[in-house]
């Protein structure tokens, strides 16, 4: 599953490792390493999960995890530290964060962290889902219509999954550009109408229906019951 991640940690070189390896397996990811900057961001900027350092300057990590709950924020945060007590544990998870991983750490304990928690955001139980004749396997990035497997690139891959995890609600330009894009892209004026269009023509046998609301956005719903998850 494509993932917009961003990475607050002001150790350089490990911020750049986990940048590196996240986006290796084709997640859109940024660094930041000053909790304040990281906050303003976020008040404008939508990500599907942040991994977050405690020892942060300008803003602790605390303090940033704190800011986003206290504003209604729930995007999933992954909490990356030195500190190993269950006292930190406890205090960390009742103050809103989603999990937990001590430093050093395995990058592949890393990274089955990171697809848990955006499985249990958009509801699923697990990574294989199916709706109308469509499967859609978040793993190995694949899609299936009735059972066959249709080419599709990250871009158009990403772009489904946002459209899945909002069935039936409209979205606008801006939303889908702040999920499809890393902050460091500057994409064309027509880029969201030339990649829906993309998505539209490979799911035309699918049971995926996208709507165009002129001047609003765009809708998706499935047109068959899918079956239950």
């Amino acid at each position: 599953m494509r993932m917009r991640i961003l990475v607050v940690e002001d150790t350089q070189v490990l911020g750049q490792a986990i940048c590196e390896r996240l986006t290796s397996l084709g997640h859109g990811v940024d660094l930041i390493g000053d909790g304040k900057r990281a906050d303003e961001l976020l008040k404008y900027q939508a990500v599907d999960l942040i991994l977050l350092d405690l020892n942060l300057p300008g803003l602790s990590g605390l303090q940033l995890l704190q800011k986003l709950r206290q504003r209604d924020d729930d995007t999933p945060v992954l909490i990356l530290t030195a500190r190993d007590q269950i006292e930190d544990r406890i205090r960390l998870l009742d103050e809103g964060a989603d999990d937990y991983l001590t430093k050093p750490f395995d990058f592949g304990e890393l990274e089955a962290r990171c697809r848990a928690l955006l499985r249990r955001k958009q509801g699923y139980a697990t990574n294989v889902t199916e709706h109308g004749n469509i499967t859609v396997n978040r793993d190995s990035r694949q899609v299936f219509i009735d059972g066959e497997l249709t080419a599709i690139t990250n871009r158009e891959f990403r772009l489904l999954e946002i459209f899945l995890g909002h069935l039936g609600r409209v979205l606008s330009k801006d939303e889908i550009t702040d999920h499809l894009f890393n902050f460091n892209e500057t994409p064309g004026p027509n880029a969201i109408e030339l990649y829906v269009g993309r998505l539209r023509k490979k799911m035309v046998k699918g049971d995926l229906a996208i709507s165009t609301l002129r001047g609003i956005g765009y809708v998706a719903e499935i047109t068959k019951s899918s079956k239950p998850q």
